[in-house]
């Protein structure tokens, strides 16, 4: 299969100090939607920086269409619809108004793709954008992002200031817009409720590495959280075995997250001295419940 955006052993650094991420691979296939997920400061905005070519990566490669980011052509550029923020500039338009000026610079302007989102919000051509909620507002700048018909979608956290209706308007919108058409999507969102009903892959980043990339229907099904009770009160959490993720203390025994079948994890427990007395795993309920149980709660 194709990939629109190939990224080969990137590396970053705040300046000389503190590591980003080291060796981060990953490809985004055509026709795609790929969710990049992670705490503050693990690199998600940094990500997207380099690959638009804003940032120089301190190590590595990142190809989009099959070019390396640092020379990419301008009519490849061109196939790229960029979000940073999702409100929009020139608020003293109307609807159409603004349709019309954004339309200039595209050639393969999608007028269909914007109007019909706009039907969704249900405001009139007429209408002034400064009349408009900051949340009517910020559809508005993601119906202009879809009208240019590029063939990559990159949004950064595209659901910023959206209350909870709107959010699940557009999602339903992007994903429908998406498969039709054939568009390939890279995004973040610190909303991950809605990321798990839209994207089809995801990355969870860590502090300085990927914790996982996988299909969000393989994720929920491999991942497991598991509950035991401790053997003494001494019995040290299972930290720092591979494998094992986020161990705590919780009111009814302890519990961790892990992808590894229940015989493995309990041979790897009792390697560490750990009983763990009426192991039992379970399912995790959610794309939210799965990030967490994999990052940690802080």
């Amino acid at each position: 299969m194709e990939n629109v955006i190939s990224v080969k052993n990137l590396t970053q650094r705040y300046g000389r100090g503190r590591l980003i991420y080291e060796n981060l691979s990953f490809d985004v296939p055509k026709g795609s939607i790929l969710g990049l997920l992670g705490k503050n400061g693990t690199g998600k905005t940094t990500t997207i920086n380099i690959l638009m070519g804003f940032l120089k990566p301190q190590g590595g490669e990142c190809r989009i269409f099959g070019e390396e980011i640092t020379r990419l052509l301008p009519q490849s550029r061109s196939r790229i619809a960029l979000l940073l923020e999702g409100h929009v500039q020139y608020s003293f338009m109307t609807i159409s108004q603004i349709e019309k000026f954004y339309s200039n610079f595209y050639p393969a302007w999608n007028r269909d793709a914007y109007y019909g989102l706009m039907e969704k919000l249900r405001v009139s051509p007429g209408q002034k954008i400064s009349s408009m909620s900051n949340g009517q507002r910020s559809q508005v700048a993601l119906g202009l992002i879809l009208a240019q018909n590029a063939d990559l979608l990159v949004l950064d956290d595209f659901s910023l200031g959206l209350d909870p209706g709107y959010r699940r308007l557009f999602v339903d919108y992007l994903r429908d817009f998406v498969k039709s058409e054939n568009k390939t999507v890279f995004m973040t969102s610190h909303i991950i409720q809605d990321l798990e009903r839209l994207v089809d892959d995801c990355i969870i980043l860590d502090y300085g590495k990927i914790l996982t990339h996988q299909p969000v229907a393989d994720l929920m099904r491999n991942l497991r959280r598991y509950e035991y009770v401790a053997a003494s009160a001494d019995e040290p959490l299972p930290d720092n075995i591979e494998g094992i993720y986020s161990p705590r203390e919780g009111h009814d025994g302890r519990e961790f997250y892990s992808f590894l079948p229940q015989d493995e994890t309990r041979r790897r427990l009792a390697e560490k001295g750990i009983a763990a007395l009426s192991l039992s795993s379970h399912h995790v309920e959610s794309l939210e419940d799965a990030f967490i149980g994999l990052t940690g709660r802080y």
